[in-house]
């Protein structure tokens, strides 16, 4: 069977949940369920079209308490500021949440648009104007799993592209290189073809620079200013014939004058970066990457790269993205064992994960703006610490754990382990509280409450075991099936505390059903299912996924 042949087996549990690892930040219990049962073919087409069901949320809204505006939208308001950088994180709180919602529609959108932002990288720290990202955002939302090439044109436009790579200070009498340099570097053909050979010439990237000269931004971080765009100043514009390389087989783009000459020589410049050999190549290596497996070997480059590469660029398909991601996540390669736990969690993986693994309510973000924040703040941070800073990545490669190849261990090392480990902690000891009666972590009680059959009748039903505490806890939470030994460990060193038969956890629990309501919070069962969980969420962020 070929690699990128489609996938026949039905879907069992082990493979819905890769699949949904793969495609979102993370499962459900229930999507996994939902997802069990499905042809590969069934399960992508669903995931993809779930996306209309999120294309259009709710606008981001004022997150401060006690405020006439509180829980109201901001963006059409005129801009201030003195609210920048907060309302710049009310943008990624918002985006954060759109991660992890649980709505019953699980979409490829949001981890494929974060694939965009860590493509077409846009840092508010060079922006500062928050309208700006929030655009920029939107339009890669909106363009995701549409034509590559309409959003390769409509980025070089965006005015946060502007502003980030100085396509607005590019003036036919002062070029800058920066986004004619990055557009074909990082965005189009790539710097080197897979044997390490150079794509194109510092002389393309002084003529495409030449091609984009003339846009700039309107109203860029005006205080009181009610709309803002980019623009082209035909004046600003090199009218002059613009040659370029073999590499782009000596094409010349024709030099306009007027003001449609940046529209049409930004849509030729497009036109001639889309022959070259190497552009379907490069985008289709850097998908594989994300989604499969970040080492492309050279039989993968000949079976895999290649042959998808042709139909991202076929006539038939022209470039669109949506039928390239259908035929990757439904291929025979993408479930293949070698690419199940393949690759390290990034930190949205990791710390959204975990969300979405245990089920945990995000709040409504219009009615419960506080605690929404409180939720949003605690995770954008935790994942800004660990070196994954959506929306403001610090270098044009974008942020660590997604631009080094092979999610390398110049980015996972001792130091960011410890970091991980302190939010995994805190995950199964929870301290932050999100609202009241809410802390940030499963409520292990309820959950295992959930499990016992007839958990008032002590007498008459029996308890449930350690080893019904150990499923119920690592429901999913693993890549790769626990050996017996790992379990028998986990529940005889971990939740027994090497000195309790298993027996004790029968009398405890059965003593928390006796009196539910006046157990103290660290009871022993609390204290041994807190060490238990804290122990494999450890194991787990070890874990590839």
């Amino acid at each position: 069977m070929g690699y990128l042949d489609t996938y026949t087996a039905t879907l069992t549990k082990k493979t819905a949940t890769h699949l949904l690892r793969r495609a979102t930040f993370g499962p459900t219990h229930s999507e996994i369920v939902s997802f069990t049962g499905m042809t590969a073919t069934q399960a992508v087409d669903l995931l993809i079209s779930n996306a209309s069901h999120r294309v259009n949320p709710p606008e981001p809204v004022e997150m401060e308490a006690g405020r006439s505006d509180s829980g109201q939208p901001f963006m059409s308001k005129p801009f201030t500021d003195s609210r920048a950088q907060v309302y710049n994180n009310y943008i990624k709180y918002w985006w954060i949440g759109l991660m992890t919602e649980q709505t019953g529609y699980p979409s490829v959108l949001e981890k494929l648009t974060a694939f965009w932002q860590n493509h077409f990288v846009v840092a508010f720290g060079s922006v500062e104007d928050y309208r700006m990202i929030n655009r920029y955002l939107k339009f890669l939302r909106a363009n995701a799993l549409g034509s590559f090439r309409e959003m390769t044109i409509g980025i070089t436009k965006d005015p946060a592209m502007l502003s980030y790579q100085n396509g607005k200070q590019n003036e036919k009498e002062h070029p800058n290189e920066n986004y004619g340099r990055e557009l074909q570097e990082l965005f189009t053909v790539g710097q080197k073809d897979f044997a390490g050979n150079y794509n194109y010439t510092e002389q393309d990237v002084k003529e495409a620079a030449r091609a984009l000269t003339g846009w700039q931004v309107l109203n860029e971080y005006k205080t009181g200013s009610t709309s803002f765009d980019y623009i082209f100043t035909p004046s600003r514009h090199d009218t002059d014939n613009k040659t370029f390389s073999n590499f782009y087989n000596n094409t010349t783009i024709t030099g306009r004058s007027g003001p449609t000459a940046g529209d049409e020589e930004l849509a030729d410049l497009v036109t001639m970066l889309f022959k070259h050999p190497e552009t379907k190549k490069f985008i289709c290596r850097k998908l594989y990457r994300w989604y499969v497996n970040p080492n492309v070997t050279q039989d993968i480059e000949d079976q895999v790269i290649i042959p998808l590469a042709d139909f991202f660029a076929s006539p038939e398909n022209n470039f669109a993205i949506a039928p390239v991601l259908r035929r990757l996540l439904s291929s025979n390669i993408f479930f293949e064992t070698r690419n199940i736990g393949a690759i390290l969690k990034s930190p949205a993986e990791f710390m959204i994960g975990a969300v979405r693994s245990f089920d945990l309510p995000v709040p409504d973000m219009t009615s419960e703006y506080v605690a929404f924040r409180i939720m949003m703040e605690y995770m954008s941070n935790s994942m800004n610490v660990l070196q994954l800073n959506f929306l403001n990545q610090p270098t044009v490669f974008g942020s660590l754990p997604y631009y080094q190849t092979g999610f390398s261990k110049n980015w996972i090392n001792g130091t960011t382990l410890g970091l991980r480990g302190a939010r995994t902690d805190a995950f199964s000891n929870p301290w932050l509280e999100i609202k009241p009666g809410y802390l940030f972590g499963p409520d292990l009680l309820k959950t295992l409450r959930a499990i016992q059959p007839n958990f008032s009748d002590v007498a008459g039903t029996p308890a449930i075991t350690c080893e019904d505490v150990l499923a119920e806890l690592s429901k999913n939470l693993f890549c790769t099936e626990l050996s017996q030994n790992q379990k028998d460990f986990l529940i005889d060193n971990i939740m027994m505390m090497n000195n309790s038969a298993r027996t004790t956890w029968v009398r405890e629990w059965n003593a928390h059903r006796t009196a539910p309501s006046e157990w103290p919070k660290q009871s022993a069962v609390l204290v041994r299912c807190r060490a238990l969980l804290k122990h494999m969420l450890r194991m787990a962020e070890y874990q590839l996924f």
